[in-house]
């Protein structure tokens, strides 16, 4: 099943859950906050460097786009009305980058979803909080918008990040089908 996906859907509705989780390895929720605190902004141009280089720790193959396709790509995505790349910064670096879409929906009584797209934090500061400020970003950017869920995709062998959005209050649901669409 190489590249199956797990479908994980927050289920609850994105209303203002007060608990914290611990971003350690464990999986349960702590009523202490991280120490560690991580400014989260929108992605620029520059930032481009780094978000890739955060790509290739998580490419089974290492390879990622080239920065002028980055650069296209970026600008591109900007045009979309609710869909931009974030960074998480800790001590003037990019530790953590991440991108959320929000669609609108006819179904759900018109309420928009939110998803979650390209999550990875530099493996020097997993465990430490970051991502769960990251994902508590992207929580409360749909929660603003009226989402009434935000959902991801993981593949199937990260067993670990499993473990994280399971803490956070993820829950599987269904599955997530893919086809190659690049025969190249």
């Amino acid at each position: 099943m190489d590249g199956a996906r797990t479908r994980l859907v927050l289920r609850r509705r994105l209303q203002g859950d007060k608990q914290i989780f611990d971003a350690g390895r464990s999986s349960h929720f702590s009523s202490e906050e991280s120490s560690v605190k991580v400014q989260i902004r929108a992605a620029t141009e520059a930032d481009l460097p780094s978000i890739l280089a955060l790509y290739v720790e998580v490419e089974d193959d290492g390879r990622v786009v080239s920065i002028e396709k980055a650069r296209s790509i970026l600008a591109r995505m900007k045009s979309y009305p609710d869909y931009k790349v974030y960074v998480a910064i800790l001590g003037g670096s990019i530790v953590g980058t991440f991108e959320v879409l929000i669609m609108d929906n006819l179904a759900h009584m018109g309420a928009p979803s939110g998803v979650v797209e390209d999550f990875v934090v530099d493996r020097d500061w997993r465990g430490k909080g970051v991502g769960k400020q990251m994902m508590r970003f992207a929580m409360d950017r749909c929660r603003e918008r009226g989402c009434y869920k935000l959902a991801l995709s993981s593949n199937l062998k990260r067993e670990a990040a499993h473990r994280f959005y399971d803490g956070l209050g993820f829950q599987r649901h269904g599955y997530s089908f893919v086809v190659e669409l690049n025969q190249a």
